[in-house]
């Protein structure tokens, strides 16, 4: 985007800057996304240091929605004439980008939003978030910042108490959302804070004990699983699995894991056992266990395949661009987890009719897919220590990696042997982690009394 000629709204130095005004969906698939992630607009003065929304008026337009915004800083103060003068060029691009027959009644009836916030909240509002939830996850922000900034564990317990309703499964949900995205920005300390904060929430709230018996129910499912098929699984064990699940939880997490198995022969041997059973408590249960088992898998697999095609429509859009690294900054948001599939599937049929030009984009994503894909260096590091086979040869990895050897490894060691406990059934990882993380402590004291010395 061009800079902008504009003054500092504090002490009026000439400064440039990237200012929008125009934040069209229609044009612009990230321009809800530039809004609500506060990067549009933001400005800092070098002369009085003021850092900031830059005011400026703003339309806002989402065809899918049948939203058309329009906001003027009052701090401004323009008159309303002068405001409709000002957005109307800008509205007027909104109409004209649009085909004729996507032109709705909605484009003459422009919303004026009186605060820059009622704006966030109005097109929040458009995807089914309102201002009470809005409200409800700033709390639990500010319950999240509030113990992260108190370092006395006794405190912290005595404040989750008290604030123990707000403490709910979509707070740990944002937990984990905080988490990801300091992992994304690469802030591997705080990263690390707040996963050993995260641990403490569970084992201390209501909430987080019964996520963590989930987790346990989920992790005998997968077991169990892996149990069976040592043996060979069949579909009449797998059958056995499913009419032996304890909860639904581990039925789910089934389901997840083996979705291919459950197909029509499986069905057969299902309606073969509710045929045979006499007991009538018993064949209710095999009822209820495959009406459940077909609602599930149908609406798995409707959802599959919706995810299939929005990953192929994805692909299209990220092709259609200039070049590759465009296409993915404009649609990169519009990832799922079936986008690999769709670039590989694209791949095979450019190589069949020898479309050397999408083969040479493809390949490019392709690589760039599995380059993204490798895990960060330090958990690459993790994974050739635990395969030292004795102390010895991890004290040889780590004096070839001497860069490696510091205060934040020896913490990532740490949440991993954490995480790993909390995980349960992995005795012999949590022994391993515990081996490594023991000598590179001692490495790192070693090195740190060299450096001293």
């Amino acid at each position: 985007m061009p800079r902008t000629q504009i003054s500092c709204p504090r002490c009026r130095m000439p400064m440039s800057a990237e200012i929008q005004q125009l934040f069209d969906m229609n044009t612009d698939p990230q321009a809800k996304q530039k809004l609500l992630n506060g990067e549009a607009n933001v400005i800092q003065c070098q002369g009085c240091g003021f850092q900031g929304l830059y005011p400026t008026p703003i339309v806002y337009h989402d065809p899918e929605k049948g939203l058309l915004l329009t906001y003027f800083p009052s701090e401004l103060g323009v008159s309303i004439n002068e405001q409709e003068k000002m957005v109307g060029p800008l509205i007027k691009r909104v109409v004209n980008d649009l085909p004729m027959e996507k032109r709705k009644a909605y484009l003459f009836q422009a919303q004026s939003m009186l605060t820059y916030q009622t704006m966030m909240e109005k097109i929040l509002e458009g995807d089914g978030v309102t201002k009470d939830m809005l409200d409800a996850q700033q709390k639990k922000l500010q319950l999240i910042q509030r113990l992260l900034s108190t370092p006395n564990a006794d405190s912290r317990k005595e404040i989750i108490q008290q604030e123990e309703a707000l403490i709910d499964e979509t707070f740990f949900g944002l937990l984990n959302r905080l988490v990801e995205a300091t992992v994304a920005q690469g802030d591997k300390q705080s990263a690390q804070q707040l996963a050993l904060f995260q641990q403490e929430l569970l084992q201390e709230t209501k909430v987080g004990k019964e996520i963590q018996e989930k987790m346990k129910s989920s992790q005998r499912a997968m077991e169990d699983l892996q149990a069976t098929a040592k043996s060979g699984l069949t579909r009449e064990k797998l059958l056995d699995l499913f009419i032996d699940a304890p909860d639904e939880i581990y039925t789910n997490t089934l389901i997840g894991m083996v979705r291919s198995g459950i197909d029509y022969e499986f069905f057969q041997l299902l309606a073969q056992k509710i045929e045979s059973t006499t007991d009538p408590e018993k064949k209710v249960k095999l009822s209820n266990l495959r009406d459940f088992l077909v609602e599930v898998t149908k609406q798995m697999d409707a959802q599959i395949q919706e995810e299939r095609i929005k990953a192929r429509e994805t692909l299209i859009k990220i092709l259609s661009e200039a070049n590759i690294e465009v296409g993915l900054e404009k649609f990169g948001n519009e990832l799922n987890d079936h986008f690999v599939e769709a670039v590989k599937e694209g791949l095979d049929q450019a190589r069949k009719a020898a479309d050397l030009e999408k083969i040479a984009k493809l390949g490019q994503l392709n690589s760039m897919i599995e380059e993204a894909s490798k895990p960060p260096a330090e958990i690459q590091f993790v994974e050739a220590l635990l395969q030292a086979p004795d102390a010895d040869s991890i004290r040889s990895l780590l004096n070839e990696k001497p860069e490696v050897l510091n205060d934040e490894f020896v913490q990532l060691l740490a949440g991993l042997i954490n995480q790993t406990e909390q995980q349960g059934n992995q005795q012999a990882l949590v022994t391993k982690l515990k081996e490594v993380h023991k000598v590179t402590t001692k490495a790192l004291m070693a090195k740190n009394l060299k450096t001293q010395g």
